[in-house]
């Protein structure tokens, strides 16, 4: 069984990365619904958090149906990094987790998220700020390093792990990868078969079927599994791997039906969770995925992106049903 501190994930948990603008808590409802087995929160910067941003604040919000859930901050800054573990720590998320891992460009020149990978002492420092200001168990999400002439995991999951980090996820890419090319996941299987290394690991990157999944977990040996992109408009990957895993069969894909029901009680929970206005303006990105592969859906796409009304947008997602 798979243990963070004193949750209990399972014999092989499938984990919802946390993804900047994706990972709010109706997209993360969703993902519980079909099989997550742990979520993330959108990362939320630690300055912002400390400047009491409204954007910042309103990422904090956790409900108890999504539990384990975690909280994920970023940051350069060892106070300010330490000051907004504590004010996480105030909303009872089930985990804290550090991101060194994202390798935007705005995130990265302030020294923080993928920045950080420049600095291992830097990293050390950050972490063991925040393990120390907090009495959740702290993770961390990061990748295999700057780029490939700089490939230092090995060395990162060694000192975190010393610090008191109780679970590291990788990305398998570098951060001058961005996310093109390949993952390389034979990075983590060495962080694996290394005999000090004692905390659960869990791969990212590039899992985007049943068979891929389970491929990986047979190959790599990892702890788990975290998935980011491949459950953006699809939720169904969760209980899809489980299935997968459990019979050696894959589960029928969602009809339109399935894919109509997903939409609506996304829109739905958005619109109340951010008021009706921004719920329907914050889910027009989400459309194209849904219902990615659906032969002469343009006109209703166009439909679905530029109604702002969400009774009108529901009564569109009922026809689609009726007429795909």
């Amino acid at each position: 069984m798979v243990k963070i501190g004193n949750i209990d994930l399972g014999e092989f948990p499938l984990l919802l990365a946390p993804m900047e603008d994706v990972s709010d808590p109706p997209f993360r409802r969703l993902c519980k619904i079909h099989g997550a087995d742990m979520l993330f929160s959108e990362f939320i910067s630690s300055e912002g958090l400390i400047r009491d941003a409204i954007k910042s604040k309103q990422k904090l919000d956790i409900f108890d149906y999504e539990r384990p859930v975690g909280i994920q901050i970023f940051g350069g800054d060892e106070e300010a990094m330490a000051l907004s573990a504590k004010i996480v720590e105030t909303v009872n998320p089930d985990l804290l987790d550090i991101n060194f891992g994202c390798p935007v460009k705005k995130v990265v020149s302030k020294g923080a998220g993928a920045g950080v990978l420049k600095d291992i002492d830097l990293m050390v420092r950050l972490t063991k700020a925040v393990v120390n200001s907090t009495k959740l168990p702290v993770t961390v999400k990061t990748r295999l390093g700057w780029d490939e002439n700089s490939i230092n995991i090995d060395e990162v999951a060694e000192r975190l792990q010393d610090v008191g980090i109780q679970a590291l996820s990788i990305h398998a890419r570098t951060r001058s990868q961005l996310y093109k090319g390949h993952s390389d996941w034979s990075h983590i299987a060495r962080i694996k078969e290394n005999p000090r290394i004692k905390i659960p690991i869990f791969g990212n990157g590039d899992i985007d079927s049943p068979e891929k999944a389970l491929e990986y977990r047979n190959k790599y040996g990892v702890d788990g599994i975290m998935i980011g992109r491949a459950a953006i408009g699809y939720p169904w990957i969760f209980n899809e791997i489980k299935h997968f895993f459990n019979t050696g069969e894959k589960l029928p894909s969602p009809t339109i039906a399935d894919r109509v029901e997903a939409v609506k009680n996304h829109l739905t929970w958005s619109a109340e969770w951010k008021g009706e206005r921004q719920g329907v303006l914050e889910m027009r990105r989400h459309y194209a995925n849904y219902f990615r592969g659906i032969p002469n859906f343009k006109e209703y796409r166009q439909k679905l992106v530029t109604l702002n009304e969400l009774q009108q947008i529901l009564e569109v997602l009922e026809e689609i049903k009726s007429k795909f």
